[in-house]
C-alpha cells in the first residue's frame, strides 16, 4: 500500500491540477480535503506520510469567512513540529506563515501575476527539496499578499526580483512556495477577476503559450517533494 499525502483544499477554483498525478508518480496516494465544503479538518495527521496545503484567494487570516483557516493553520503547525514532511502552496505558504509565528499582508506593490524567475538563495542551491531547480527557471505567481516577516525558525530560500519571499523553509521537513507550480492554463483561467485584465490575459496567454517547456522543472520540485515525503529517513529530524 503507498503512502498517502493528505492535501487540503480551500475553493472550487484552486483544486490540486498537476499535483495529483505528479505526486502519484513518486509512490504517495493523494487524499484531497475539500474544507470550504465543510469537512473537517483533523487535529493530526494520523495514518498520512505528508500534508500538502493548496492556495486560495482568501487571506490566511480571514477566520471569520473561512472558518476552516484556524484548524487548518492548527495542522500545519502539527505537522511541522512533528516532522511530518509539509508544502504550503501560496496561501498554504501564508497560513504556514502565521501559524508559526510570521506575518502576511498585502504586497504593498499590489497583486502579482505572471512568471517570475527562480532565485534561489544560498541556502535554496543546496536545500534538499529546492535544490531540483535551477537559477532562473519560471515560475507562476498569482498572489496579493505576501510574507511580511518570517518565523523565527524560518529560512528564506528565494526571493523574488521585487525582493518579495519566494520561498521557504519553515523547518528540517516543511516547506512553503508563494508560486503555483500544480497548475495549467485551464486551471488558471478560472483565476481571473477583471480587477487587472491586462496583466491576467497578458499571465495566461503566456502560460498556455509556454507550459510545455515549463512544467518540466514545475514538475521535478513536485516530485521531489514526494520522494522525500515516501524516504522521510533521507532527511534530518
Amino acid at each position: 500500500m503507498s503512502a498517502r499525502v493528505l492535501v487540503v483544499q480551500h475553493e472550487d477554483k484552486a483544486p490540486p491540477g498537476l499535483l495529483l498525478p505528479w505526486l502519484e508518480r513518486s509512490g504517495l496516494t493523494c487524499e484531497v480535503l475539500p474544507a470550504h465544503e465543510g469537512y473537517a479538518v483533523p487535529a493530526a495527521l494520523n495514518g498520512h506520510a505528508a500534508l500538502v496545503v493548496l492556495g486560495g484567494s482568501m487571506s490566511a487570516t480571514d477566520d471569520r469567512d473561512h472558518r476552516w483557516l484556524l484548524p487548518t493553520r492548527a495542522l500545519i503547525t502539527a505537522a511541522v513540529v512533528g516532522g511530518v514532511p509539509f508544502l504550503g502552496v501560496c496561501l498554504g505558504h501564508q497560513l504556514a506563515t502565521v501559524a508559526l509565528g510570521g506575518e502576511v499582508a498585502p504586497h504593498p506593490g499590489g497583486r502579482t501575476r505572471g512568471l517570475l524567475p527562480w532565485s534561489p538563495t544560498p541556502a535554496g542551491r543546496v536545500d534538499p527539496l529546492m535544490q531540483v531547480l535551477d537559477d532562473g527557471d519560471e515560475l507562476l505567481h498569482w498572489n496579493g499578499d505576501v510574507i511580511t516577516r518570517l518565523p523565527e525558525s524560518a529560512q528564506v530560500l528565494a526571493h523574488a526580483p521585487d525582493g518579495t519571499v519566494q520561498a521557504v523553509r519553515f523547518g528540517p521537513r516543511a516547506w512553503g512556495v508563494q508560486f503555483h507550480p500544480e497548475v495549467d492554463a485551464d486551471l488558471v483561467v478560472g483565476w481571473a477577476e477583471g480587477r487587472e485584465p491586462e496583466a491576467e490575459l497578458e499571465a495566461l496567454h503566456t502560460l498556455r503559450a509556454r507550459q510545455d517547456e515549463l512544467h518540466p522543472a514545475w514538475e521535478r520540485l513536485l516530485r521531489r517533494f514526494g520522494d522525500l515525503a515516501t524516504a522521510p529517513d533521507a532527511l534530518p529530524a
